[in-house]
């Protein structure tokens, strides 16, 4: 009987690091993901970025995700004016 062949190698992939949550809207005033809280442009690049970039990156977004927090009014703030 033939040893079979070791394909392991085929499965691997060498993926890059990346914040997204799969929930992809941009805020309209702020320009940042909903989801991930990447910049459109940190999102255009994030594939060119050095590990250290994005790493660097993924560290600022837990802050970035408070600042998103704040209310814009909605429909409260429409019916007050």
């Amino acid at each position: 009987m033939n040893k079979p062949h070791n394909t392991d190698h085929i499965w691997k992939r060498a993926e890059i690091e990346s914040p997204c949550v799969k929930l992809c809207s941009i805020h309209p005033e702020t320009k940042t993901c909903v989801g991930c809280k990447r910049t459109m442009e940190e999102i255009g690049n994030w594939s060119r970025y050095t590990p250290e970039k994005r790493r660097e990156i993924m560290n600022e977004l837990p802050q970035r995700n408070q600042e998103l927090k704040q209310r814009r009014g909605g429909r409260a703030a429409r019916l007050s004016l």
